[in-house]
Order: C-alpha cells, then structure tokens, then sequence
C-alpha cells in the first residue's frame, strides 16, 4: 500500500495544489491544509482474520485432495496458508479491504485526521482559523477540519458538503481539480469571515502533507 499516494498524486499533481493553496490564502488570514496518507491504520486484525479463512480453507482442501484428514495434516496446511496469506493481505489492497468493516475506517480515519490536526499544529494559528483536509486513500475517506475560530462562524454541514464534493471527485478520477476545488471553496470561507490584514504571515506550509 506504499505506491497509493504515488498513483493517486503525481508530483506535478502536489505542486498544482500548493500553487493553488498559496493564490487562496493570499486572501484570507486563515490556513489550509492539504494532507493525503495511504493509510489511518494498519488494521493487523484483517491481517489475522484473512489468514484463518484461508488457512482454513487451505487445510480442509488439502485434506480432501490428499486423502490425509489427520488434525496434524490439517494443522500443518492450515499454518502454512495462514502464514503466507497473512504476507500477502499485508501488502494487498484490495483483499485487506475485505476483511475492514465500513465503520472500523469510519472510526479510524476520524481519529487519524484529529490527530493529525494537533500534530501538524493546525489547531495552533494566531486566530485559530486553520482548516485541515485529510484524505485517506485504503478507506476511500476524506475528513475536513475546522479549527474553532472557524468553526463559531460555520456550521459543520459545510465540511459534510465539502467532503462529499472531494469524495465524488476522486471516484470520478478528477482527484486534483476537486481537490483545488475544495481548498477555494474553504478559501472563500476564511475570506468571508477573516480577511487578509496587512500583518499576515504564512503561519503553515502550502505543501501538500503526504504520510503512510
């Protein structure tokens, strides 16, 4: 899952975006944030769960094929699947997705995105008007974050907006225009509410934030 942020943005995809950030924020006081991780979580749950099935799988198959039904014949087969297949799952896209409920990445890229808005010091502006959109590409999630002087003049249904917009973008494989999208659409916000004044400065960085 390493290459997902590779596909999904190339770098001349990240330089269009933080060209597109750097333009917005020169008209308002606030800061957006643009971060996009192959992964919240590393869910070792599926992991374990894909190798029992397979290893189950795997044993009963082989016993039947073999003729060998002894439980240390089915053991034998069973580790050796669960092993390999638990390799695989790790590294595997699509089948580590099989085994993740819907509300488990819910949970975990909510977290994720949280924690990162205090870990990048998103929450920490001169007038706390940092806004924090976070894309996570294995649960096919976005996340928008206000901070709390934004959040006093906004209500929260404009971040639902905002992500549903990203998100129907990225299945329509237009992954950089709506992203530039949704940073004007936050940039109109910041300017509405808090305009650029003659002291601003540049409190975070315009680069896209990639993590794994």
């Amino acid at each position: 899952m390493k290459d997902l942020v590779g596909k999904f943005l190339s770098e001349d995809d990240k330089t269009t975006i933080e060209k597109k950030v750097r333009e917005t924020e020169k008209r308002t006081a606030g800061e957006i944030v643009v971060m996009v991780v192959s992964s919240s979580h590393h869910y070792p749950l599926a992991n374990i769960l894909g190798g029992m099935l397979f290893g189950v799988v795997a044993g009963v198959s082989a016993a039947l094929v073999t003729g060998l039904d002894t439980m240390w014949h089915f053991l034998g087969f069973f580790v050796l699947a669960f092993v390999l297949s638990n390799e695989v799952i790790k590294k595997s896209f699509f089948l580590k997705r099989l085994f993740v409920s819907g509300s488990d990445m819910g949970e975990e890229v909510e977290e994720a995105a949280i924690g990162s808005f205090y870990k990048k010091g998103i929450y920490n502006t001169r007038n706390h008007t940092g806004i924090l959109i976070y894309i996570s590409l294995f649960e096919h999630r976005v996340w928008v974050l206000g901070d709390k002087g934004v959040n006093a003049k906004v209500d929260k249904s404009v971040w639902q907006e905002i992500t549903a917009m990203i998100t129907a973008g990225i299945k329509e494989k237009r992954q950089v225009s709506v992203i530039c999208q949704a940073v004007e659409r936050c940039g109109g916000i910041l300017e509405k509410y808090f305009p650029a004044e003659p002291d601003d400065s540049n409190e975070l960085g315009d680069s896209v934030i990639i993590g794994h």
